[in-house]
């Protein structure tokens, strides 16, 4: 080959992803493309005057990761400088948010909401009994944020984003007081005196959400400039957009609303949008009536988005909720749990001819209607429910290779995964948020349950592609963290195994945000592996991925990030 390369990797571990796994010494790019890959000896040829030329040292390369799940513009959005970062590590007490808060708030007009995002009890210092070092139990209050914001709205979305909390500057802007009824699957908290404490459950936060100031086309824009910016320095070139439509609108404060399709359109336009993005429709909220369905359907998309590139932005199909639908806006179980929950978790119930009669619509508006469908849905009734949607769909109106998925499915029962397994249908699960949670899901579904939770082997065994994603901004996008969960099963708070029995080796925890990711998005012949002819996007680790431990995993720093053949993260 007389030509030279435009970038060379040499003297690495570069997992190809491929069929079988192979590991090779160094690869060649030319024009966005892989055009060799194998020994120092077989690419040190293709090196040109105008090579640029990378010695991994031993370092590891891949594809670059595909987190197949991950709200962009949302996660932006409650990101800072657009929003002050409450989660842990950046927090551990009550005091450390209302410090954040107030030196958040000193940067803002002075009409200006004070967002944020992430905030857990679990990690906060007065919320944990004596026993277990802290001053608690007690639960956030509007009291604390007023004490430090009180002439200006503050709203804080839990990590989960199923509770709010307010401070009273807010509640007043919402309309909230001791007299206010919440919406149906909401909760407005109320304190001894009868009076509301500042956190909003599900549904209830649906009237403070409409209070704020709907997102401006700008802050759409410098929202998703800041996910990609995040995503670059996580190794990941890929991501899926998981619902934006007339059903996000009130969801991560409009971030997940129709305008921001047009946005991201208008920065593939540009050429400002460096990340393959696919995207889910989102056309009924949590719980809507599935009769406006054929009518959302059929509404336009953004002008000129299929004249665009589709490697670069693409609308798959369409996510629809499982969970949620009334009565009950949590996770539908089969068995009753055990410990009360916390009103984000799930819920018992007999089966409702109501829930399952508007999933069976909704699943087959869309199925007919010739979309991929992504569902949310967490309980394992909920999720039965919908895999036998799924059937009923697909044997009224056939196609081939759909590729539906079930997003999240923490509770697939054996019989749901051999089912989605014959289908070809996949499991999107979410490792990071089980590591986040375990502890917490032993008290409300009990230890037997819990450990069963993302059942990710049991999935795979079954014959399941399964995808692996973060679900940001519910948890941050570092990928080598859920890798490292997936082979790990264990608790963030304690380090206790939770389920050992589910862990899976390293190929397959890699695949799961890769070329199975790849697979979801129909993609997988053109990238998702190391292959020649594939997009050279690649992630380059600062160590050996493959003699890492599974803890040192999550500690590997992304060392540089290769989009379309250039370099966008260099550490």
């Amino acid at each position: 080959m007389s030509v030279g390369a435009d970038l060379v990797l040499i003297n690495g571990r570069v997992l190809t992803v491929d069929a079988a796994f192979t590991i090779a010494e160094a690869l060649a790019v030319r024009a966005g493309r892989i055009v060799a890959v194998g020994s120092d000896a077989e690419i040190r040829p293709l090196i040109g005057p105008e090579t640029t030329v990378i010695d991994l040292a031993g370092r590891s390369a891949l594809p670059g990761i595909d987190d197949s799940h991950l709200h962009a513009c949302a996660f932006g959005a409650t990101r800072p400088p657009l929003a002050v970062d409450v989660s842990h590590p950046a927090v551990g007490s009550i005091a450390d948010i209302t410090a954040a808060v107030a030196r958040h708030a000193a940067t803002l007009p002075p009409d200006a909401w004070v967002i944020g995002n992430g905030w857990d009890v679990g990690y906060l210092a007065e919320c944990a009994p004596p026993a277990a070092g802290g001053a608690g139990p007690r639960t956030p209050h509007r009291r604390d944020l007023d004490a430090v914001v009180s002439d200006r709205p503050v709203l804080l979305y839990e990590f989960t984003g199923h509770t709010a909390w307010l401070n009273s500057r807010a509640l007043e802007l919402a309309g909230i007081d001791r007299h206010t009824v919440a919406p149906p699957g909401g909760i407005i908290e109320l304190d001894p005196d009868g009076e509301p404490t500042g956190l909003l459950r599900e549904g209830a936060q649906n009237l403070v959400n409409a209070a704020v100031p709907p997102m401006t086309r700008a802050d759409r824009e410098r929202a998703i400039r800041a996910a990609v910016a995040i995503c670059h320095a996580e190794g990941i070139t890929s991501f899926t957009e998981p619902g934006l439509g007339p059903g996000g609108g009130s969801l991560f404060l409009g971030a997940a609303g129709a305008e921001t399709l047009a946005v991201y359109a208008d920065l593939a336009r540009s050429g400002e949008l460096d990340a393959r993005v696919s995207v889910l429709l989102l056309p009924l909220a949590m719980g809507e009536a599935a009769d406006v369905l054929p009518e959302r359907l059929s509404a336009p998309l953004p002008e000129g988005i299929g004249d665009l590139d589709p490697r670069l932005l693409r609308v798959l199909g369409v996510k629809v909720f499982a969970d949620g639908i009334p009565p009950s806006r949590t996770a539908w179980m089969h068995e009753e749990y055990v410990g009360g929950g916390n009103g984000c978790l799930c819920m018992h119930g007999s089966t409702d001819a109501l829930r399952v009669g508007e999933l069976r619509t909704i699943v087959r508006h869309a199925h007919a209607a010739g979309h991929q469908i992504g569902v949310h849905v967490t309980g394992d009734q909920a999720i039965d429910a919908l895999v036998e949607a799924f059937t009923e769909a697909a044997d009224a109106h056939p196609r081939e290779d759909e590729r539906h998925y079930v997003i999240h499915g923490d509770f697939c029962t054996p019989r749901s995964l051999r089912t989605l397994a014959e289908h070809g249908w996949g499991v999107n699960m979410n490792p990071a948020i089980k590591w986040t949670i375990a502890d917490l899901m032993d008290g409300v579904v009990g230890p037997e349950r819990s450990a069963y939770q993302w059942p990710v082997r049991s999935a795979v065994q079954a014959g399941i592609a399964v995808t692996a994603s973060s679900d940001a901004p519910i948890t941050h996008p570092d990928w080598r963290r859920g890798v490292s969960a997936m082979m790990l099963r264990e608790s963030k708070a304690t380090g206790k195994p939770s389920g050992p029995e589910q862990c899976v080796d390293l190929a397959t925890a890699v695949r799961a945000y890769t070329i199975n990711a790849a697979r979801q998005d129909f993609a997988e012949d053109w990238k998702g592996s190391l292959e020649v002819g594939k997009v050279a996007d690649i992630c380059v680790l600062a160590g050996d991925l493959t003699t890492a431990t599974p803890h040192e995993i999550a500690e590997l720093p992304v060392a540089l990030t290769v989009f379309d053949g250039r370099i966008v993260y260099s550490a």
